[in-house]
């Protein structure tokens, strides 16, 4: 499919430059490149959008062109851009293979047909408390060590489809937002921009259960009702136990796709 390019948009740098500061400890290029993504797979930037030439995304990032040029590299080469001759860098509307490059939107739910779908997450609760025993076993913590918990419904199409619970180590997220409005929607993609915690591997475990209370008042179900519960510990690039997740799923209109590549 061919898009008509839409207006050229522009990157302001005063919005940039924080997010350049806060990413201690990763590549300028991998933060130009997340910061592009994550415009493209929320949805900001449509499919036919054409992006600034180099220099001025170079500019509005206040880096070098050449850390620009390879995070635009990269983004080609995983099918998110097109280069076109007397155009410039196109948004294809193709998203990527879910791997580990891209976590930051992690999302398996596809639609029944294996299309992706876009969902948005809601945040019902946060808490900042001590790990209990199976938390810092699982995270490797010392007795007392405190946690943020963090519970969100994911929603596609205004249908409420899976609730989870994140916990994550609060000494590797000081200054955790702790107000449910200031939470980011895309907390791997935080994680790694302001902490410059990049999650490198998963561990996951996958069973069937029945909904409980709770599960059948935020996903809006009727009992008796199935779900798929998803047990996941996720590692840091230096191979640290950083996060825990607990999702449950129901997937009468969705199911479930794990692309190894």
């Amino acid at each position: 499919m061919v898009f008509e390019p839409t207006p050229r948009i522009s990157i302001q740098r005063t919005a940039i430059r924080p997010l350049l500061s806060e990413a201690a400890g990763v590549p300028l290029y991998e933060t130009v490149k997340r910061h592009l993504s994550e415009e493209i797979l929320i949805g900001r930037w449509l499919p036919g959008t054409v992006l600034p030439g180099e220099v001025a995304l170079a500019r509005g990032f206040g880096v070098a062109v050449g850390t620009v040029r390879r995070a635009l590299a990269e983004l080609t080469a995983e099918g998110l851009l097109t280069r076109r001759r007397k155009t410039g860098t196109v948004v294809t509307g193709r998203r990527p293979h879910h791997s580990l490059r891209s976590f930051f939107q992690y999302f398996r739910l596809h639609a029944l047909d294996g299309s992706v779908v876009r969902s948005s997450a809601r945040v019902v609760g946060i808490e900042l408390g001590n790990a209990s025993p199976a938390e810092s076993a699982k995270l490797e913590l010392s007795a007392g060590n405190r946690v943020v918990r963090l519970r969100r419904v994911r929603s596609v199409g205004g249908i409420p489809v899976m609730h989870d619970l994140m916990v994550i180590p609060a000494d590797r997220v000081p200054g955790f937002p702790l107000s449910a409005g200031d939470v980011p929607e895309l907390v791997y993609l935080h994680l790694l921009e302001r902490y410059g915690i990049r999650i490198s591997a998963v561990r996951e475990e996958i069973t069937a259960g029945l909904a409980d209370e709770r599960d059948l008042e935020l996903l809006e179900l009727e009992p008796p009702a199935a779900l798929l519960v998803m047990d996941e510990l996720g590692f840091d690039q230096a191979g640290t136990p950083t996060i825990l997740n607990h999702h449950r799923a129901q997937t009468a209109r969705h199911c479930y796709v794990n692309e190894v590549t």
